[in-house]
């Protein structure tokens, strides 16, 4: 029998892996450098977290529960899309 935390982290598996592939056609398809940061940032955040909080259910309470809840807090804080973004900006890079 299949219980809910099988059936949940395979939802956020499942939702992190459209994320991510959504966000990788996006990084072809958009036109300019801000817009495929945006991409980038889905699949950097939504993918990888969706991804990550999956595996984390599935571990159970253990110590790779906390290294993949690590993991996830530290690609939280240091998005690299903010970042070139940012840099971006400061160097006089503006959308028009």
């Amino acid at each position: 029998m299949i219980d809910i935390v099988t059936i949940a982290s395979a939802i956020l598996l499942l939702v992190g892996s459209v994320f991510t592939l959504i966000g990788s056609i996006g990084i072809v398809r958009m036109p300019d450098v801000f817009t495929r940061l945006h991409a980038a940032g889905i699949t950097d955040t939504l993918g990888a977290a969706g991804v990550l909080l999956g595996l984390a259910l599935k571990a159970g309470f253990s110590l790779l529960l906390v290294k993949l809840l690590l993991m996830l807090v530290f690609l939280l804080l240091l998005n690299p899309a903010q970042s070139v973004g940012k840099g971006l900006k400061n160097q006089g890079l503006t959308i028009y």
